[in-house]
């Protein structure tokens, strides 16, 4: 005889899963629910609704890369569950990095004997690497100030208003004033002559941008440099430069090799990257590197022995992945000086096109630079008619995002639309972007004719009317308001 018994709730093996009770009813949001749930329900659920999110390909306001060869991905998926910091658990984690500092600071030109190592870390994208270059520069100013017998409790750091978010972030954690140079309409980066006349004895640093966030620029760190060296001269301060290459850190050598911006300036003592932007790899990993060991204070650095051998450690969290530190040596033995330039010249080549492509519209000023990042960063000639916003919204339609944004103090009164080349927007889509920024344009202009039509039929009808009929036409009028 053949036994059977009745589907309960709990015998979930014979649903399907959107026939089960688990994705008919909906789960707390900000409390964990009492009961557990299949591991299919658990990620259908949380799958479904990460379908509303961007796709990140298309996302280009970011920097960040979104795409990996595969054969990378798998190297991420198998080290996924290393922790980097237990060293001595995994030397050959802690080894790629080591290899990773000293390529980057070959790359920028430090200043290094046959045998001699790099000095720099690994870090959570290029936020803590300014968090730990401030530290370095905050400390040796405290350390000289002590030493001269003069006050050290007011230090200062001399930025663009330009500058990314982390900047003020290390400036208020860190008890550091932060000076800003204003920008103006036209010029979108730090004035050097303005920036070196800031400094004063409290001076721990100039922060100079390799590749500014609002138009992709780069500022003259040379230039910088060079003022620096007379007003050095002059006081005897010895304010050195911080460069934050975050996004041009792994273009400049590519692209423009002949650019002194990194430690062929004997000033610049220290310099951050991020490798989860043009260094292609995925979020988060930053780098920062300094010129030599004098530049990093030895009293910043930890010794631990508790995971194992005696580790040296400078960083401002503790536990982090190991996976993206490997993907970052997969990416520069894999590519080499060759590919990355090859990929930097791609980029460039595409930013030209959708430049080209806007400028033949006849209705954007371009704001960002050829030389810099590969970025278009854009401002409409005639507000008359529609904003930034507008078409950065409308764009959201045809699956871009593209960030409009007003510039810092003191041009706040300019708005842009900021389209950002990464590795994997091919020649096919910024084609396709200038396409569908045109099919928009056409749609809000349709859209203002539609909306003023009826005002303008408002306006014969009250004429044709006259004074005696004045009541019916605001009724009109206000019908018509209610309908648009």
């Amino acid at each position: 005889m053949v036994l059977s018994r009745a589907a309960s709730d709990t015998d979930v093996s014979v649903h399907s899963t959107f026939a089960s009770r688990y994705v008919r009813s909906s789960l707390p949001r900000y409390r964990m629910p009492e009961n557990s749930i299949p591991k299919e329900a658990a990620y259908q659920i949380i799958n479904d609704e990460l379908m509303l999110d961007g796709n990140p390909r298309l996302n280009l306001a970011s920097f960040v890369t979104t795409w990996m060869e595969p054969e990378c991905d798998k190297l991420i998926m198998a080290s996924i569950n290393k922790n980097y910091v237990d060293m001595d658990e995994y030397p050959v984690t802690t080894e790629f990095q080591n290899r990773c500092v000293n390529m980057i600071a070959h790359l920028f030109h430090a200043p290094l004997g046959e045998s001699e190592t790099a000095v720099g870390v690994g870090t959570v994208g290029s936020s803590e690497a300014i968090m730990l270059a401030g530290l370095a520069f905050k400390r040796r100013w405290q350390n000289k100030r002590k030493a001269e017998g003069k006050p050290f409790d007011k230090p200062n750091i001399i930025t663009g208003a330009n500058v990314q978010v982390c900047w003020e972030k290390f400036a208020r954690y860190f008890e550091v004033e932060l000076k800003e140079v204003k920008l103006r309409e036209g010029y979108y980066v730090m004035d050097p002559e303005q920036a070196v006349e800031m400094v004063d004895e409290n001076t721990i640093c100039v922060a100079a941008i390799l590749g500014s966030t609002l138009n992709g620029e780069f500022e003259d760190v040379k230039r910088i440099n060079d003022l620096l060296e007379e007003k050095n001269k002059q006081t005897g301060w010895e304010t050195p430069i911080h460069v934050d290459a975050a996004s041009g850190g792994f273009i400049a050598p590519f692209l423009y090799p002949e650019l002194e911006w990194d430690f062929r300036l004997p000033w610049v003592k220290s310099i951050n990257v991020s490798g989860h932007k043009y260094g292609l790899v995925y979020p988060g990993i930053g780098w920062c590197v300094w010129r030599t060991k004098e530049d990093l204070p030895d009293e910043l650095i930890f010794h631990i022995n508790y995971l194992g051998s005696d580790q040296p450690t400078f960083t401002l969290n503790f536990s982090k992945g190991s996976s993206q530190v490997i993907a970052q040596y997969y990416q520069l033995i894999r590519h080499g000086l060759e590919g990355y330039r090859n990929i930097m010249e791609n980029c460039q080549e595409n930013a030209m096109v959708v430049k080209e492509g806007l400028e033949k519209t006849g209705r954007f000023n371009i704001v960002s630079k050829d030389e810099g990042v590969p970025l278009v960063a854009f401002s409409l000639k005639d507000h008359s008619r529609h904003d930034e916003f507008e078409i950065s919204d409308m764009l959201r339609r045809f699956g871009w995002i593209v960030p409009a944004y007003t510039m810092p103090a003191d041009a706040q009164h300019v708005t842009v639309l900021r389209v950002v080349i990464r590795e994997e927007f091919s020649r096919t889509l910024a084609e396709r972007l200038v396409l569908d920024i045109d099919t928009v344009m056409a749609q809000l202009d349709a859209h203002r004719r539609r909306r003023q039509r009826p005002r303008q039929e408002d306006g014969a009808r009250d004429a044709e009317v006259g004074h005696g009929g004045v009541e019916e036409v605001c009724a009109c009028q206000e019908d018509q308001r209610r309908l648009l």
